[in-house]
């Protein structure tokens, strides 16, 4: 690598004058996005109607997804039928979540919801070793109605149980799902960044194409997944 694929070398003082310039904006972000979850509480809901969904034990309603919880978060994973491998992005983000008990406290649940048949989903859960509890919508309009059915992509949505009354309270998809994981927070930490295209880089700096080092599926199936799935 050469010295022009390098930041600057400069003194101590200056590195920490630069940082702390840098830091006002962080800390001010930071403040931002305090205020979009104080925003985010105050949003209003929308009540749900009963739906039947799959689970490894058979069909489940809806409120059954949140155990004995009042909250709930969903992550409705791609979906292509007839394909080995599903979402590398999906695949990704969600083998991400090896402990979610922290949640219980909150009392919350977080579950994956995908438009594949519920065997074909758990044979897929078990090839790539995902930790989390997978459903199946293939047999309800659940996924279509909030936003991720078939052909749509992925989305976040959450959903506040009162009795057995279901309410959804939030939705995200696309970039708006980078604020669930750590990996592009670590990421963008680094001297050169995520290496993509579109991002606003100094010259020189390594660039690839977007996606093109994500982790795959076979990759997290090689690294997670159980024997013989």
């Amino acid at each position: 690598m050469s010295t022009e694929t390098l930041p600057p070398v400069v003194d101590t003082e200056i590195w920490q004058r630069e940082l702390d310039a840098l830091r006002i904006r962080e800390k001010a972000a930071t403040r931002e996005l305090d205020a979009i979850a104080a925003q985010r509480r105050r949003l209003p809901m929308v009540e749900m109607p009963e739906y039947t969904l799959d689970s490894a034990e058979g069909p489940v309603r809806l409120v059954d997804l949140f155990g004995d919880k009042r909250q709930l978060i969903v992550y409705n994973h791609m979906w292509f039928p007839d394909e080995q491998w599903q979402c590398g992005g999906c695949t990704g983000f969600t083998a991400q979540f090896t402990r979610l008990e922290f949640l219980n406290n909150y009392d919350a649940r977080f579950v994956i919801v995908t438009q594949g048949p519920i065997d074909e989903a758990l044979a897929y859960q078990r090839r790539v070793g995902n930790k989390m509890t997978w459903y199946s919508t293939a047999n309800s309009s659940f996924g279509t109605d909030v936003g991720a059915g078939p052909g749509e992509g992925f989305a976040v949505n959450v959903f506040l149980r009162d009795g057995d009354t279901v309410y959804r309270t939030w939705h995200t998809n696309g970039r708006g799902t980078e604020q669930l994981t750590h990996t592009f927070a670590l990421i963008d930490t680094l001297p050169y960044g995520r290496q993509e295209e579109w991002q606003d880089s100094p010259e020189g700096w390594p660039q690839s194409p977007a996606y093109s080092k994500w982790v795959g599926s076979q990759d997290v199936a090689a690294a997670y997944g159980a024997p013989g799935a």
